[in-house]
């Protein structure tokens, strides 16, 4: 056995041995011609030829003469195939075995590996030097990574604090709220029909109403509840929503148009599936300045129900549109900013998505996406 060959068995054994630690995962590799002999043996075979060849040339050379010459001729093609062995041993082979190595220290989730011959002024160097800049920018990456993680924790929980500080303050509001708001009932009622005091109360009725229906949001959106899943038909949650923003839309000259095709069998929450749709249907609504339609239509697409809400008002800013799904964010004066939020966390908890399509004078477009229920139930309405 060659020295090369010995020495690619030790490595070889040292790799498997540093793969199978108890402390790191195994790293298997498919097997292969080595590399040693791919280049060696179109050498040898070079050297053979020749020498054959020098073997037919000496034939007519004296016996002595002949024998003297040949053992030179073979002394010297194994002091040639030697030292091509030796040079590439040492000038490639120890640089790929270290590099295999290292690869496999770096899969394994080592990052501080790096290359020894990357000092060497040659194509292997240059891989060398790309190797060590590969993991010292796959290093950086984890480090930034690790350092936004605990940044995003860090503000998770900050917002989690502030969450829980809102949801008790606004439970502590709606109880004197409640208070008020009788009194204001009681008040109204004692006043004279033709008392001037009767349109303040009014407004202040109506303010009333006004906050406790930002407190409500603001405590959905603190302490989320949990959907109540049901099999149920997709399009009978819309129908009921489109129902109610009718009565809201005929005060403007809008018309709600429905489209839906066949059932569409969802597991899904009635309830919050009807908030979510009746808050777009309001918003849109809210977006028309005068008399048009508004399209919401049911379809399905593969294992995904698609449920449309399109408007013909005024459209969202490019600038704006970003900003729509963060909390207390609105551009109406009377908003709470908590809506969109509020759906948007509803359709996610439901395994879905929502997006949004706008062009300032053309209108906007929300679309829902839900998963499809897969079991064979009978879908209750």
């Amino acid at each position: 056995m060659t020295a090369a060959a010995t020495i690619d068995i030790q490595n070889a054994n040292a790799l498997h041995a540093t793969a199978t630690s108890p402390s790191q995962s195994h790293v298997t590799r498919r097997r292969h011609l080595n590399w040693a002999l791919k280049a060696i043996l179109p050498v040898a075979a070079i050297l053979l030829n020749g020498l054959l060849l020098f073997i037919l040339i000496s034939l007519s050379l004296e016996a002595n003469e002949r024998h003297i010459i040949i053992t030179v001729a073979t002394g010297g093609a194994i002091i040639i195939f030697t030292a091509i062995i030796m040079v590439l041993a040492v000038s490639v082979r120890r640089p790929m075995v270290e590099l295999q190595d290292k690869i496999a220290r770096v899969s394994l989730g080592d990052l501080n590996a790096s290359v020894s011959f990357a000092k060497r002024n040659d194509e292997i160097g240059d891989l060398g030097r790309d190797f060590n800049d590969m993991v010292a920018q796959l290093r950086a990456s984890r480090e930034e990574i690790q350092l936004l993680h605990q940044t995003q924790m860090s503000r998770a929980e900050h917002f989690a604090t502030l969450g829980e500080l809102a949801a008790g303050l606004a439970h502590e509001i709606r109880n004197p709220l409640a208070g008020i708001a009788g009194v204001i009932e009681i008040v109204g009622r004692d006043l004279p029909p033709d008392s001037p005091a009767r349109s303040v109360i009014k407004d202040a009725k109506e303010e009333a109403v006004q906050i406790n229906r930002i407190l409500t949001d603001l405590l959905e959106t603190a302490r989320p509840k949990p959907p109540q899943f049901r099999l149920r038909d997709l399009a009978v949650t819309a129908e009921h929503a489109v129902m109610f923003a009718r009565q809201q839309a005929a005060t403007k000259g809008i018309r709600v148009d429905l489209e839906e095709e066949e059932p569409i069998p969802v597991e899904h929450d009635p309830g919050q599936m009807n908030q979510v749709l009746l808050n777009l249907l309001l918003n849109a609504i809210q977006a028309m300045d005068k008399p048009g339609a508004i399209h919401v239509s049911l379809r399905r697409a593969g294992e995904t129900a698609l449920i449309t809400v399109a408007d013909e008002g005024k459209g969202i800013a490019p600038e704006v549109l970003p900003n729509i799904f963060r909390p207390f964010f609105t551009t109406k004066g009377h908003g709470t900013g908590l809506g969109l939020p509020l759906a948007r966390r509803i359709v996610e908890a439901h395994g879905g998505t929502i997006t949004v399509r706008s062009e300032v004078g053309k209108g906007t477009q929300f679309v829902v996406r839900l998963p499809v229920a897969h079991e064979k139930a009978e879908v209750s309405n």
